[in-house]
């Protein structure tokens, strides 16, 4: 994770970075005390350290992409082997990039274009009516 010379990062950021909620962060803020330790500002408002930022997609994708359970990365992380599995983890994966809505051109074939355009003529053929 790109932390951009940012030295602490709001939950908010955190929770698009990552695409999970703020309120999942706050849960295993609860669920892993030891790993995820957020600095409150005023008003109680929780920004993360880059270091967290990273412990904490280490959990997500070991939650998501993996399949364990919270026990089994709490067992991971009372044995000691996290720092191991963070490891792996990086090298398995290239930098995250931002959940796109839209797909570009170049995903689609030339034949998927073509129905797309004539859905859309006729979709205007039918407002137009």
């Amino acid at each position: 994770m790109e932390s951009k010379g940012e030295y602490f990062i709001p939950i908010n950021e955190v929770a698009k970075r990552l695409d999970v909620p703020a309120h999942t962060l706050r849960y295993w803020e609860k669920q892993f005390p030891n790993a995820i330790r957020p600095v409150t500002g005023a008003g109680n408002r929780r920004y993360y350290r880059a270091d967290t930022v990273e412990k904490i997609e280490t959990i997500r994708t070991l939650l998501y992409d993996k399949g364990m359970t919270i026990a089994g990365v709490k067992k991971i992380l009372h044995n000691g082997s996290f720092g191991e599995e963070m490891g792996e983890i990086k090298k398995q994966q290239s930098p995250r990039k931002a959940p796109s809505t839209h797909a570009t051109l170049d995903e689609f074939e030339k034949n998927d274009i073509d129905i797309a355009i004539k859905l859309l003529n006729q979709a205007k053929m039918f407002l137009e009516d």
